[in-house]
């Protein structure tokens, strides 16, 4: 009855999500109900009796009211950091240096299919210093899409490229990082190093390869021919502030690498730290470009914009989720899943490719890469446990598929940005960008295995 219950709940809330009902209620309501029906079925209780408040109503609240807390204290702090910084290097167009001056280098190629593909490996290098795959997408749209349209490539493999460039969440300040590292119990900066470089080096030159032959194969079969035109001039755009300014960005990912225990350890450097500092350095570029002190203090609402912003949608997602979660726990549904798991003889590694699986096609269905991860993420180190594997070695490909698999939605905000300024159909988009995410999962499962699975 619990199994039943639970597939019929988790059924309702994607179809919900589907429909475009916001995800954070859905979550919500769906977790209260699975954990009130674990209760009364006797299959689980939500709290135990030293957290308990005295009622099992209040119990699932209390429940959220605890998560909510811890997350926002912890976690949440870290998030609402990025986000509020990124919000404000977009604001004084540091991002937009950034794009501008790295694309140069690119133009050397002769083939503009080249050019693409190395577009492609820029943007996902870019995404180390801008964690928005919609945002940087629009970046790209804006500064890369003309170039490479002009060089002779069609508009919809111009867009699918762009609309791919950030198919791993892989930076150590960005949000899902931040999650998955947590939840396993790693410093981001190490989740980093030592587990998510590994297996982006060799998902980045292996999808660079499958977005130049199949973009060069579909542009042929329909008939596209490449005729280059004159370059569009990114320097007529007088919102790109001065180069200097591409070094804003990046100074976090700087100052959290250089202060840690790759480098200089008896200096201590967070996340959170980093961030305000690189905030600070930008207000000085802009009053020593401005000269106008009131609006540089004024532009500064920008970054507490980005806080809010990250509490409202990111934050309140993952209390969201775990609250889903621990509906599923309390409901006996993760229990029962993992030992059918080991009765059908899956074991340790069938599990990962189940749980890697369900978020690929949560991600495709849902449209989005954060929804169905962080609902599963908090779900993983009691998985793990159960199946005696490290959480990392399944939360990493987890979390790397989720950002894989949304670039094949055509809902997904990503796609329809990139589509929508693109001038294309998102569904023409998400045929272009199948295989090569198809290949990036490939990998991102082999490689987790060869290099971690033990």
């Amino acid at each position: 009855m619990g199994i039943i219950l639970s597939l019929v709940v988790t059924f309702w809330v994607g179809y919900l999500i589907v429909k475009k009902y916001k995800p954070q209620p859905v979550l919500f309501m769906a977790g209260m109900i699975l954990m009130f029906a674990g209760v009364a079925l006797g299959l689980g209780k939500i709290l135990p009796v030293k957290d308990s408040t005295g009622s099992v109503l209040f119990d699932a609240f209390e429940f959220i009211k605890q998560t909510m807390s811890s997350r926002a204290a912890g976690l949440g702090l870290n998030i609402m950091a990025v986000g509020g910084f990124a919000r404000y290097m977009d604001h004084i167009g540091a991002s937009k240096a950034l794009v501008k001056l790295t694309i140069r280098p690119l133009l050397a190629f002769r083939s503009p299919y080249l050019v693409m593909a190395g577009a492609w490996v820029l943007g996902m290098l870019l995404g180390l210093c801008i964690n928005s795959a919609s945002g940087l997408a629009m970046l790209l749209m804006v500064t890369v899409f003309p170039v490479l349209v002009s060089l002779g490539v069609s508009r919809l493999s111009a867009t699918a490229v762009i609309a791919t460039t950030l198919c791993l969440d892989w930076s150590p300040s960005d949000t899902g990082t931040i999650l998955s590292a947590n939840t396993a119990g790693i410093d981001p900066v190490l989740y980093w190093t030592n587990y998510q470089i590994p297996i982006a080096a060799v998902v980045i030159p292996i999808v660079a390869i499958l977005h130049y032959v199949v973009q060069k194969w579909f542009d042929k079969r329909d008939g596209h021919i490449v005729q280059p035109s004159e370059l569009a001039k990114a320097e007529t755009d007088e919102t790109i502030p001065p180069m200097i300014y591409a070094i804003l960005p990046a100074l976090p990912l700087a100052l959290i690498l250089i202060f840690s225990s790759l480098w200089i350890t008896w200096i201590k450097m967070d996340i959170i730290k980093a961030m305000f500092i690189g905030v600070a350095i930008g207000m000085i570029f802009e009053y020593i470009r401005l000269r106008d002190g009131k609006k540089v203090l004024n532009d500064i609402q920008s970054f507490f914009d980005g806080l809010g912003m990250q509490m409202a949608n990111v934050i309140t997602l993952i209390v969201a989720g775990e609250t889903f979660a621990k509906g599923l726990v309390t409901i006996g549904t993760i229990d029962s899943i993992i030992s059918t798991a080991q009765a059908s003889g899956f074991g340790a590694a069938g599990m990962i490719i189940v749980m890697v699986g369900i978020i690929a096609i949560a991600s495709v269905v849902m449209g989005s890469g954060n929804a169905p991860f962080f609902a599963f993420a908090a779900l993983t180190p009691t998985v793990a446990a159960k199946m005696s594997v490290a959480p990392v070695v399944m939360l990493l490909p987890m979390h790397f598929a989720a950002s894989a698999a949304r670039a094949i939605s055509p809902i997904t905000a990503v796609i329809v940005v990139s589509s929508s300024m693109g001038g294309v159909s998102p569904f023409d988009v998400v045929k272009r960008t199948a295989i090569p995410m198809a290949g990036a999962l490939l990998v991102i499962v082999v490689a987790n295995f060869l290099f971690f699975y033990q």
